[in-house]
């Protein structure tokens, strides 16, 4: 029996695992992949408070590290099926099942597709979510870049390194991403803004060679020869495990309180799986420590046997 499995072991799971730990408490994390979720495919981190720069994936290894020297237990194995109506949770796994006292959701979220022809064709062949993950494949090549938040324009600025030219294609006739990003991406020579754009379609065999686009107040069509696109338009909760049976919005994101509480008492959500205004690294370590606070709580004031 342990008192906290963690499920995700992104920056909401690490800084419960440290809390948990630190608080001497048996807590488990469990991963499927890597540790750090989408920070750890961030090229670098500038607005961790007391961090003047960090790349995502050293900063991910650092908060594991820490965890670990605490006691923190992180396994590598992807949980498949959940019982948490009773108050011993149970966490089955690819290779075992465990029992806790409380359960952390921590899974966070991942890229939302276009859905456009071409997509799922070309994905790894051109098509990608993660500029950091990729961009390197595409030195002195052509580039683009669909979105208009933070996101999509600091994967233009980054790409805008190596790449020959990136176009930042977004819908609508302004950005949503923090005005210091739309300066610092307007002021460099090689990224060109295609404003009021669809991607209709992306065009290739072996890898990607152009895209279809649209001018959504003209009706124009026209093609854009390109080598890669780089696919930035927001997320979606990884949520498929708690569907049906944790309390979530109509886009799947779980709702808690202010305590990281979800409807169901002894289990608790943190970070980017979770209903709230704003998704960043320092908003989920703050939502993993409050979550692992209330678990705590939550333990102390129960008894087992």
């Amino acid at each position: 029996m342990h008192d906290i499995i963690i499920i995700g072991g992104g920056p909401s799971g690490l800084s419960a695992a440290l809390y948990g730990a630190r608080a001497g408490k048996d807590t488990l994390l469990f991963e499927r992949m890597f540790v750090g979720g989408q920070m750890a495919t961030t090229s670098m981190i500038e607005n961790y408070p007391g961090v003047q720069s960090i790349s995502g994936m050293e900063l991910a290894m650092s908060m594991e590290n820490q965890a670990k020297s605490f006691g923190a237990k992180i396994l590598y194995e992807e949980a498949i099926s959940v019982e948490l109506d009773k108050i011993n949770k149970i966490v089955k796994t690819n290779n075992a099942t465990y029992m806790a006292k409380t359960i952390i959701l921590a899974m966070g979220a991942s890229p939302q597709e276009l859905g456009v022809p071409g997509e799922k064709e070309l994905r790894g062949m051109g098509v990608s979510y993660c500029a950091t993950c990729d961009g390197a494949f595409f030195r002195d090549k052509v580039t683009v870049v669909v979105g208009g938040g933070n996101t999509a324009v600091e994967d233009a600025i980054f790409l805008s390194g190596f790449c020959k030219k990136v176009y930042l294609i977004h819908r609508r006739d302004s950005f949503r991403a923090e005005a210091i990003l739309q300066e610092k991406a307007s002021s460099t020579q090689n990224i060109e803004f295609i404003l009021n754009t669809t991607v209709e379609e992306i065009k290739g065999t072996q890898h990607v060679e152009g895209l279809i686009l649209k001018n959504v107040k003209t009706n124009d069509i026209k093609t854009l020869e390109v080598d890669g696109i780089f696919i930035g338009i927001g997320t979606k909760p990884n949520s498929e495990l708690i569907n049906g049976i944790i309390e979530a919005n109509n886009n799947g994101y779980i709702n808690t309180d202010n305590s990281m509480q979800t409807n169901i008492f002894g289990v608790y959500a943190a970070g980017d799986i979770r209903e709230k205004m704003t998704r960043q690294v320092v908003t989920a370590s703050a939502d993993g420590a409050a979550a692992t606070q209330s678990a705590i709580r939550y333990i102390n004031e129960h008894q087992w046997s």
